[in-house]
């Protein structure tokens, strides 16, 4: 027996997604834009991370093109139908952010050298 306890309703157990995260037009947009942003800084630090726990740092350096593997995460979202949608935002926030480091790089480095000459 229960003790006096009782079972929650059926409506709290299994209660379906509110509207934003069921039909909002923009959330799985965002949700994959920023979800590539995170995935773009974070995956490759945690990757040389954890290798800089386990091995030497020229192993490390040796090993670190194998985090190009993780990109088959978000193209493994693209083959998929359910998430075609939210891997493309992904890989759009993935592009983007590279695209924005390496501008930000390229111009901080073209002022460096030019403010040397």
């Amino acid at each position: 027996m229960n003790a006096g306890l009782q079972d929650p309703p059926v409506e709290a157990q299994e209660r379906p997604p509110d509207f934003w995260h069921r039909s909002h037009p923009t959330f799985t947009a965002l949700a994959g834009f920023f979800s590539g942003l995170l995935y773009v800084v974070l995956v490759p630090a945690a990757f040389v991370g954890l290798l800089h726990l386990v091995v030497d740092d020229d192993t490390t350096n040796d090993l670190f093109p194998l985090v190009l593997v993780s990109l088959a995460v978000p193209f493994g979202l693209v083959a998929s139908h359910r998430t075609r949608r939210f891997g493309g935002y992904m890989l759009a926030g993935m592009a983007i952010t590279a695209v924005v480091v390496l501008g930000v790089a390229g111009l901080v480095i073209w002022f460096m050298v030019q403010r040397d000459q």
